[in-house]
């Protein structure tokens, strides 16, 4: 299964309203979980099952609410029980049609 999210704080106590810090904590909590994952400028994806992949969505929303009194969350999930590899998988099979 992979799940795509973006967490971030509504309230940024930088100057220039930059949410930099908040979002690098959160990248840390996904680094650390040991979980197979992508991050791009906007997004990062989690492979993993259900259980574990909610749970560093949650602790990723802890931590940038220790940031900021409120925070915003987009998830996207493919929810396909029992497959593997997708991280890279589907962005393969569209780049060997567009070959």
């Amino acid at each position: 299964m992979l799940f795509a999210f973006s967490v971030a704080p509504t309230v940024s106590a930088a100057e220039d309203g930059s949410v930099s810090e908040a979002v690098a904590a959160a990248i840390e909590v996904v680094r650390a979980s040991g979980i197979q994952h992508r991050t791009d400028s906007m997004f990062t994806t989690l492979e993993g099952e259900w259980d574990e992949c909610m749970d560093v969505v949650k602790r990723a929303c802890e931590v940038v609410g220790e940031h900021s009194p409120r925070v915003s969350l987009v998830l996207k999930a493919d929810l396909r029980p029992g497959r593997t590899g997708e991280l890279d998988g589907k962005v393969e099979r569209v780049e060997r049609l567009l070959r």
